[in-house]
């Protein structure tokens, strides 16, 4: 549905910290389902943890939001606003992130209000969940 050149005129992100490769699924309003490929080149492997390479938390649950942001965007009516985020909640890791796992991000939206929204999102590898998380952002006009 979106391949990284796509993704590219929507998120502001660049390497090293666009953690999104794919959108294979969306439904504007509703939800979206985005990949990433996980590869031993990236550079958060060489200092977590050497010898025993495991993709951060936290950068998982940002990869979550950046498939959120693509929701957003296309979901609302501002011409590629920047987007906020604002909270993280609930926040579980059930398994480790390792080179060679492609990573699942489902997004759903819970409530959208004015340019505020909240996602539910998970991120699974196979069929196993490895991170779940809510959160929140904001659409604000570029200036």
């Amino acid at each position: 549905m979106m391949n990284i050149n796509e993704l590219t005129n929507y998120l502001p992100h660049r390497y090293p910290f666009l953690l999104v490769d794919r959108v294979v699924e969306m439904e504007p309003d509703s939800s979206i389902v985005g990949l990433k490929n996980v590869t031993v080149n990236e550079e958060f492997f060489l200092g977590h943890f050497p010898g025993n390479p495991i993709m951060p938390g936290v950068l998982i649950v940002e990869a979550m939001a950046q498939t959120a942001a693509i929701l957003a965007i296309k979901s609302g009516d501002m011409d590629i606003p920047n987007i906020y985020f604002m909270s993280i909640e609930k926040a579980k890791f059930r398994r480790p992130v390792i080179p060679g796992d492609q990573l699942r991000f489902e997004v759903q939206v819970l409530k959208k209000r004015g340019n505020v929204y909240k996602f539910t999102g998970r991120a699974l590898v196979g069929d196993a969940v490895a991170a779940e998380a809510e959160f929140s952002a904001m659409m604000a006009a570029k200036e």
